[in-house]
């Protein structure tokens, strides 16, 4: 699990520790350090945390002129015991929500389970964006995830399912990613 890196292409477009509207500005990220685990399987150093023991995240993209960003997540989603959805939507989603952002798109590749609760908080984010004419995105899940998403009606509130899957995301910019993914709704 070490080897896996946050996606990087796009780097020389955006840079979330270099943007000061950033909720990850300043991040510091020692790549000879691994410190992070999930499963007790040490993490790239890229990743940055969101408060929770088994869920990490990077913010590859964020256009505030145009009000999307792009996450991409690893480990475990767990709503359950970690309250993962809480520390997402009030450190990392509101923060962007108040720079301008109403577009979101996660990728869930990297994510391995996911174990629900309830739907507050997705209902709650679903309302703020709605308002704004903003959409949330859940793309690439795997199938297990996707099917316990279902079991707790996220479906609802995100877009997600068979057109948000095997998306070539690496090949695009953020940009032809964004008007993807909002043609699909």
């Amino acid at each position: 699990m070490h080897d896996i890196e946050p996606f990087y292409n796009w780097q020389d477009l955006y840079n979330s520790s270099e943007d000061e509207r950033s909720p990850f500005f300043n991040a510091f990220h020692d790549e000879f350090n691994y410190r992070n685990k999930v499963y007790n399987y040490y993490i790239h150093p890229l990743w940055d945390e969101i408060g929770s023991e088994t869920l990490y995240t990077k913010l590859l993209f964020a256009d505030y002129e145009e009000g999307f960003c792009i996450l991409e997540f690893i480990g475990e989603w767990n709503d359950c015991i970690n309250n993962d959805i809480m520390f997402l939507k009030r450190d990392i989603i509101e923060p962007l929500e108040q720079q301008g952002i109403r577009n979101f798109i996660l990728i869930w590749e990297h994510v391995f389970n996911f174990h629900g609760s309830d739907d507050c908080y997705y209902e709650e984010w679903f309302e703020e964006v709605k308002d704004e004419n903003g959409s949330i995105f859940f793309i690439n899940l795997q199938q297990a995830v996707l099917d316990e998403i279902k079991l707790f009606g996220i479906q609802h509130f995100v877009n997600l399912g068979k057109d948000f899957q095997n998306i070539n995301w690496r090949k695009m910019n953020p940009m032809d990613l964004m008007e993807f993914v909002a043609s699909k709704t």
